[in-house]
């Protein structure tokens, strides 16, 4: 199959299953996942790319290390594109296919757990918190979107290309975390305000649907249910940004 051929079929995200392969649009992605040791298969290369520096250096770099850069119209890349701008480039990449087995908070770590959180740029951002605020990584349960859906990719900024994340079904999450002695704190609005939390090990961190919560296994396998304390009739906080204060308080009490 061509590159061409290969790019617009990754866009389902059968293929990408099947091939163990993804899309990595734009420089700063793409540049962030040579940092991170991933494997470029290919990529598909407008004249825009070598709009700025950046990008002719980008281009430049792939050429050194081998990668097959097709060049094509400003025309198709965009309709190879999943976004609006892409830079003028789009990449098939082979990202690290990580096991539940690799993920080991220790005694004091901390682990995010998304259940059903059906956004890309939701779960890309939690990844991105998650990286960004130390925890050790993050597990998808099913629901969750794709980890190696584009949008997912952008929205983490490259996060997912250095923090172990895996798919995981309830039943293998709940038997890891008690296989690592961490305890399962889920998210709910009726929950302990987190910043009154205190705790003596390693926390497997529950994030559930908006709007559906966590699923009734996890609340019934869990130790505590924290919540971010709100003011002022606000009901609730997106998904990505109510993660990033958690963890935040979570993980500064080491």
């Amino acid at each position: 199959m061509s590159l061409i051929s290969t790019i617009r079929d990754l866009h389902r995200r059968r293929a990408r299953e099947r091939r163990a392969l993804t899309l990595a649009e734009g420089v700063r992605l793409l540049e962030e996942a040579l940092a991170a040791g991933v494997t470029v298969e290919g990529a598909a290369a407008s004249p825009a790319l070598e709009a700025t520096p950046r990008g002719l250096s980008l281009k430049q770099r792939l050429t050194r290390e081998g990668v097959r850069v097709e060049p094509v119209s400003d025309e198709l890349l965009a309709e190879l594109a999943d976004t609006r701008q892409p830079q003028g480039i789009v990449a098939v990449i082979r990202p690290r296919e990580w096991r539940l087995a690799e993920i080991h908070p220790g005694p004091r770590g901390v682990v995010l757990v998304l259940d059903a959180v059906q956004d890309p740029g939701n779960v890309g951002a939690l990844a991105r918190a998650a990286l960004g605020l130390g925890a050790a990584g993050l597990i998808a349960l099913p629901g969750t979107a794709d980890l190696t859906n584009p949008r997912t990719l952008r929205g983490s900024m490259g996060a997912l290309f250095r923090l172990p994340a895996v798919p995981a079904d309830t039943e293998s999450c709940i038997a890891w975390a008690r296989g690592e002695g961490a305890e399962l704190w889920t998210t709910a609005i009726d929950g302990t305000p987190v910043d009154r939390v205190r705790r003596t090990g390693a926390v497997a961190l529950v994030l559930g649907n908006e709007g559906a919560g966590v699923r009734p296994e996890l609340a019934a396998a869990a130790s505590r249910s924290v919540a971010v304390p709100l003011t002022g009739g606000v009901e609730s906080l997106n998904v990505a940004v109510a993660a990033g204060i958690i963890l935040y308080e979570v993980t500064r009490d080491r």
